[in-house]
């Protein structure tokens, strides 16, 4: 076993908010690690991108850092690896290199087109469309997912769209960087809603479905099995970054199939919760399912027979951003760090003297589906506070993530108990505490939370070249916290738990009138 410590995955978590750029062992020990910034540009009616080109540069540049730290061997590196945001789209020519910007996840700009092919009467679409779709894929393609952004560049965009070869997910777009090879996976196609997820080891898209979403088959990358090596660093890659030829590179990955790894939450039923830009609760379950109207389902898992639960709101951590960078910030001078931003938090009691926040300020997707709603803080009086503002915050993004853990755990058909917690949010311990006594459940904090993608994709490389087995994984994610709900509390956060729901049901059709036209 002392033997893995010398064999490192270079891994690349390519967040929203930019790229974590790190050399992690192969039984997931973080050696180094760094992050660069990366700005999203917000464009007209609902468009969100970013330089995808930038991203190259600033990941070369952290690798060629990293190798120069004498923690850092480069004959010791075996792997590489890559996980990040998903459901984004990046048109590159047959060389791998963008000819227009990465259309994000929050990019609404093809919502109309794709409800012009799929729309109906049933949750917003054609019922025989929405039957087929699910019992294929479990899910169905939104307005913000991969299909509404190709037909935007295909029907749109015709520069861009007639210099593209293939469309790419943002983790593969790095990979093929690495290998010059375009290539996808079921885990990091999953929001593109065009694989038969009834059969995982089926390695094609389904051309029917294609078809109807007025997709070119031809434009799509090339599906290889999840956590499968897929070749070598082209060499005058390695050459440039400074590392060994023949370094093996991994599929790529979305975030949610790294955090269950980098959680040890692999198992069936083990569930992680993740509070990262964006928040959501998963489970490895055995089982392919769809629950339409809370937007859950299971997606092609880890390994062959295994689903995970997916679902997702968009404003998390981001929530906490926006308070401090666009609320309390001073405008000639730079937010203070989140750790001191937080300290504010804990002058607050449990409850906030009744402030409730509800935290949907790009809309919702679970547990209800509505891209209307919109945020909001409740009940403040002449007494209320900034601690209270900011512990508030803090605990309604804890009720949104009961409100969708309940509906998971409807979804499981059971209780899911413990939890491991993860991403920049877990950093707060009083986050995670407030997490454990509004969700009733023991909350497990794994060490790094920040970095929990890397570990995974690092145990993926490790499982890939068949140097770990997956038994093997939880017992090598080390937990660092464990907290419990706190009975003394719990009474406070139900009641105001119990008005969380309430205030989206009373205010949806007013987020409809206001918002329904810049949405």
């Amino acid at each position: 076993m002392n033997t893995l410590y010398e064999d490192l995955a270079l891994t690349i978590d390519l967040g929203t908010g930019g790229p974590k750029v790190a050399f992690v062992t192969l039984t997931g020990r973080l050696v180094w690690h760094t992050l660069r910034a990366v700005p999203t540009t917000m464009v007209g009616d609902g468009g969100f991108e970013q330089d995808a080109r930038l991203w190259w540069d600033l990941i070369r540049d952290a690798v060629r850092e990293g190798l120069a730290d004498p923690l850092v061997r480069a004959d010791a590196v075996v792997a590489i690896a890559v996980t990040g945001q998903w459901d984004s789209t990046v048109p590159v020519d047959a060389e791998g290199h963008p000819v227009g910007p990465c259309i994000l996840w929050l990019d609404r700009r093809g919502a109309d087109l794709v409800n012009a092919r799929l729309g109906g009467p049933v949750a917003g679409y054609h019922p025989l469309r929405l039957a087929e779709w699910i019992r294929k894929t479990g899910g169905v393609p939104g307005e913000k997912d991969v299909i509404a952004h190709v037909l935007h560049l295909e029907e749109r965009r015709p520069d861009i769209a007639n210099r593209t070869r293939w469309y790419l997910e943002p983790v593969d777009y790095i990979t093929m960087r690495f290998t010059g090879v375009a290539t996808a996976s079921h885990a990091s196609m999953t929001a593109a809603w065009l694989t038969d997820n009834r059969d995982p080891t089926l390695l094609e898209y389904d051309a029917g479905l294609a078809a109807r979403a007025g997709v070119p088959l031809e434009k799509l990358p090339p599906l290889r099995p999840t956590a499968s090596i897929i070749g070598t660093v082209r060499d005058d890659v390695a050459a440039d970054l400074g590392l060994p030829r023949g370094v093996e590179v991994v599929t790529g990955m979305t975030d949610l199939h790294a955090a269950a790894l980098g959680s040890g939450a692999v198992n069936d039923f083990e569930a992680h919760l993740a509070l990262s830009t964006s928040a959501w609760i998963s489970a490895p379950v055995p089982f392919k399912k769809t629950d339409v109207l809370r937007q859950i389902t299971s997606v092609p898992g880890l390994w062959p027979g295994q689903y995970l639960v997916a679902d997702n709101h968009d404003t998390g951590g981001a929530c906490l951003e926006w308070l401090r960078d666009k609320v309390f910030a001073a405008a000639d001078a730079e937010p203070p760090g989140f750790s001191t931003f937080l300290e504010a938090a804990e002058l607050a009691p449990p409850g906030s003297n009744g402030v409730v926040f509800t935290p949907w300020l790009k809309g919702s997707r679970t547990p209800v589906l509505d891209p209307f709603a919109r945020g909001g803080f409740h009940n403040i009086g002449l007494a209320t506070g900034r601690s209270d503002l900011v512990r508030a915050l803090l605990e309604g993004v804890a009720y949104n993530n009961r409100w969708l853990h309940e509906a998971v755990e409807r979804f499981a058909g059971r209780r899911l108990d413990h939890i491991r917690m993860l991403g920049g949010g877990a950093n707060s311990l009083l986050w995670c505490q407030i997490h454990a006594d509004v969700l009733g459940r023991t909350i497990e904090r794994v060490a790094e939370p920040h970095f929990a993608q890397a570990r995974g994709m690092a145990l993926a490389a490790g499982l890939a070249r068949g140097m770990l087995r997956p038994h093997e994984v939880r017992e090598l994610v080390e937990v660092d916290a464990v907290l419990e709900p706190d009975p003394a509390v719990q009474a406070t956060y139900a009641r105001l738990y119990a008005e969380f729901p309430r205030l989206y049901r009373a205010q949806k059709s007013m987020f409809r009138r206001l918002n329904s036209a810049s949405t």
